[in-house]
């Protein structure tokens, strides 16, 4: 039975939507790359900073940008923020990615309209649960 589930929920994903990764850490950006691979997800676009994320997002139309929250010069956060103060890039589903679980962090990125955030470590069922949660039908 459950198994019947995850395939009712994988099909609610479009796996062909583009998806914005956003890590100064190219480490992470392959490990989330390779989760997202996984998932079945084949058009998975990177940036290392918010600066590049933001400049990327005005030229693409992504369906998801899964970010780090600590990043030089400009973080996750301060990401999410420009993303949603942008009439253009306003709807776009966001998951703030961290090492930290702090519950301040974590009101703040929900004050600013994450969607949904994720604590390092993760897996791809974790990752899966998150972006089903975020773009599922």
């Amino acid at each position: 039975m459950a198994s019947l589930e995850l395939e009712v929920g994988a099909m609610a994903l479009d796996l062909s939507m583009p998806i914005l990764v956003v890590d100064d850490y190219q480490t992470m950006v392959r490990i989330i790359r390779n989760l997202l691979k996984q998932l079945g997800f084949e058009d998975v676009d990177d940036a290392s900073d918010g600066t590049a994320a933001l400049a990327k997002l005005k030229q693409r139309k992504y369906g998801l940008v899964i970010s780090d929250w600590n990043m030089e010069p400009m973080t996750g956060y301060e990401l999410l923020r420009h993303v949603r103060a942008d009439e253009n890039l306003r709807s776009t589903p966001f998951i703030m990615v961290t090492a930290e679980s702090k519950t301040e962090n974590v009101i703040a990125a929900k004050k600013a309209g994450v969607n949904n955030y994720i604590v390092k470590p993760f897996n791809a069922q974790t990752l899966k649960t998150k972006i089903e949660a975020v773009c599922g039908a």
